[in-house]
């Protein structure tokens, strides 16, 4: 896979750079442009069109004309599910294509994107594909004369706006739930990693998707992000990204009326190991938790709470493991951590370092910056961290993690409850009441038991708190685009029971 596609490419560097309009590929109207960067080489990639407020405008009319008068709405769900079903086979079709986009793009190991990202992508298409025909209301028995009856019918023309970590699994996540309700949307794809967004956009149309269905506008959030969530034909807006940002696209949305929206944000999430776990597995599972993705995930385990018993122990563990982790080159096999996205992530994790340094924290192993081109970091373990430390209280996003000390379950779950934050948690233990009692105290959208990042597409995922409004996934995910409307029919023989 390897050298085939990086020979490929690097011959024949045929990426889709324009805007998705009412199903063309079309330049910007400013004609400006902006450059994607691999920030494993630090080379460009390609000049991508960059969408501004006209552009938005004649996307949202697209979507909303796709919506009312073109034939999706009056389409029966068997011929969307098959729609869906054939984007699904030409993923599969394109699946090394779009892992290679996603790691040239993001700077992450091809073999995560083409075996992860891709293929949870893949399996999420599916998975909603088979939803059409079995979205469906209820028939109410109630007092009087009256048959009743609710209809589940699509929100309406959405945008849809993803962040840069996970480019094509976060594309899916928004529009798997939102083709399955028959609604329409305006995706705005990160400006760091717009690559496979528009691929995707190919193979929409390549699907056979009627236009307008799927408009894909990359660009930048100020402009074009806020633009769709100031849209008055906007009924629906769904953001990934962080909570900063989540809270400017709650106020945006409601300057031109009343919106639904859905936010799915930052986390700082407690991974918590009892004296009684097995050492090695929780170090493994600790490493996978903080460093998958470069620490790049929402839900990353950035803060562990080990017990007292064990917390020596297990920091020597624990950096013997991120030893071993190989940084370096995306594009080998055997590379475990590839590149941060772009220069303002690498000054964040400077930043931290520093910051953590200075509250009193210690850097068991890491914190630095590799010399290299591109942006390459150390894998990073602080411990004597308290809660109060920024490093504990922040969301870095990125291979950093604080090891904290604690005592008893009680104090352990008050403290990792204390954060503003609640995506997610980790808890390993070999007492299922222990495992419980915490799961089931901790504020928080998933807890994971004994494991950590096991994502089912069928199964929701969301925050607590200040990590979010809504889940996505599962049947949970379609909720975000549906509109209930009960239908209250007199019956004329109201002797009838």
């Amino acid at each position: 896979m390897f050298n085939r596609y990086c020979k490929f490419f690097s011959t024949n560097k045929k990426y889709v750079t324009q805007l998705l309009i009412d199903g063309k590929f079309v330049n910007s109207k400013s004609g400006k442009t902006f450059q994607t960067i691999n920030p494993a080489t630090l080379t460009p990639i390609a000049n991508i069109q960059e969408a501004d407020k006209e552009d938005v405008e004649l996307a949202v009319q697209s979507s909303k004309e796709a919506f009312e008068n073109g034939p999706w709405r009056r389409m029966s769900a068997g011929d969307r599910s098959r729609l869906m079903f054939k984007l699904t086979e030409l993923m599969q079709k394109n699946a090394d294509e779009l892992a290679y986009l996603d790691s040239i793009d993001n700077g992450k190991p091809l073999t995560h994107a083409r075996h992860i990202d891709v293929d949870l992508s893949i399996r999420t298409m599916q998975y909603y594909a088979g939803w059409p025909d079995k979205v469906h209301g209820q028939t109410i028995p109630v007092d009087g004369p009256f048959t009743v009856y609710t209809r589940h019918e699509p929100v309406g023309v959405c945008a849809q706006i993803i962040p840069w970590n996970f480019p094509l699994l976060m594309a899916v996540w928004k529009l798997g739930p939102v083709l399955a309700m028959g609604c329409t949307t305006i995706l705005k794809p990160a400006e760091q990693t717009p690559l496979s967004a528009l691929k995707m956009g190919e193979l929409i149309m390549e699907a056979g998707f009627p236009k307008g269905v799927v408009n894909i506008l990359p660009g930048f959030g100020p402009t074009a992000g806020r633009a769709l969530a100031q849209h008055p034909l906007v009924d629906k807006v769904a953001f990934t990204g962080s909570t900063e940002i989540g809270l400017e696209i709650m106020r945006s949305s409601h300057v031109n009326g009343l919106k639904r929206v859905t936010l799915e944000l930052g986390g700082k999430s407690p991974n918590i190991i009892l004296d009684d776990a097995d050492l090695d597995l929780a170090v493994k599972l600790h490493n996978d938790a903080i460093f998958f993705n470069n620490g790049q995930c929402c839900s990353a385990g950035s803060r562990a709470y080990v017990h007292e018993k064990i917390y020596d122990k297990f920091i020597e563990k624990a950096k013997e493991a991120a030893l071993k982790r190989k940084v370096g080159d995306p594009l080998l096999p055997d590379t475990d951590q590839g590149a941060l996205v772009d220069t303002d992530q690498l000054n964040k994790f400077k930043h931290y370092i520093e910051k953590g340094k200075s509250e009193g924290a210690k850097v068991e192993i890491g914190g630095n910056v590799i010399n290299r081109t591109g942006h390459f970091v150390e894998p990073t373990i602080f411990s004597n961290v308290d809660d109060n430390m920024t490093i504990a209280r922040e969301e870095i996003f990125g291979p950093v993690v604080s090891v904290l000390k604690f005592k008893t379950i009680d104090e352990v779950i008050k403290r990792a409850n204390s954060s503003s934050y609640g995506l997610a948690a980790g808890i390993i233990t070999q007492d299922i009441n222990k495992a419980l009692k915490i799961s089931n105290a901790l504020r928080s959208g998933t807890v994971w038991i004994n494991c950590y990042n096991a994502f089912g597409v069928n199964t929701p995922f969301g925050g607590f708190k200040d990590s979010g409004i809504g889940r996505e996934l599962g049947e949970y995910g379609l909720k975000n685009y549906t509109e209930v409307k009960t239908v209250v029919i007199k019956r004329p023989d109201d002797s009838f029971p």
